[in-house]
């Protein structure tokens, strides 16, 4: 919001469900890595079958979206899409089945009744399906948003290991010069060069959203 690329924001944005995020009136996309990181450990820690059926199914879908586009398509075939969607349905409902709601107790007051990280994360995939399922039906959707948390670890190391920021001048600067360098590079320039032209008043055009 405080420098102005919300408002003029008309793509899909991908996050990990935290509900701010959710006051934005675009397109979400829920990102599947953190999804796949939280069934690991119901995997592990509680032996969810359906946390384990669910990341095969997804990392599938993944695969499915990353051999189409190899093949220069736009889209998945509507009948796998559908397939995929149904067997979705199937292993979250599985997962209610082995894991009901926790009913409230005479002892509590007020509140939500505290509910299983199991039972917490089926409803999350359930409301939030288009979100965690946009990246097979948009093919410009990431199954994931690594690269923004690569693009932002840098700021992160700045802070813990080289002495922070002195002024928020500095820290401007920073986040420009960051930002540019990573923009160039993702639309194939050559990030030095970039940087030279820059350097000499001529900084390239960089398309915004991409």
């Amino acid at each position: 919001d405080a420098i102005g690329i919300r408002p003029k924001f008309l793509g899909t944005v991908e996050h990990d469900g935290w509900q701010p995020y959710g006051k934005y009136a675009c397109k979400h996309a829920l990102c599947n890595v953190h999804l796949l990181r939280e069934m690991v450990f119901l995997i592990e820690e509680d032996k969810q079958e359906w946390a384990k059926n669910m990341s095969e199914l997804l990392l599938e879908m993944k695969k499915s979206v990353d051999d189409t586009r190899a093949k220069k398509l736009s889209a998945l075939d509507e009948t796998v899409t559908a397939l995929f969607s149904e067997r979705y349905t199937e292993i979250l409902q599985s997962g209610f089945d082995t894991n009901p709601p926790n009913k409230r107790t005479r002892k509590e007051r007020g509140g939500r009744t505290k509910q299983s990280d199991s039972f917490n994360l089926l409803v999350r995939m359930r409301d939030n399906i288009d979100a965690v399922l946009r990246f097979m039906y948009d093919l410009a959707v990431p199954f994931g948003n690594n690269q923004c948390e690569q693009d932002l670890r840098m700021m992160k190391l700045k802070q813990k290991i080289n002495g922070t920021f002195r002024s928020r001048a500095g820290a401007d600067e920073f986040c420009g010069i960051r930002s540019y360098a990573c923009t160039a590079r993702k639309q194939g320039h050559n990030v030095l060069n970039a940087i030279r032209v820059a350097i000499n008043g001529h900084p390239l055009h960089l398309v915004p959203g991409r």
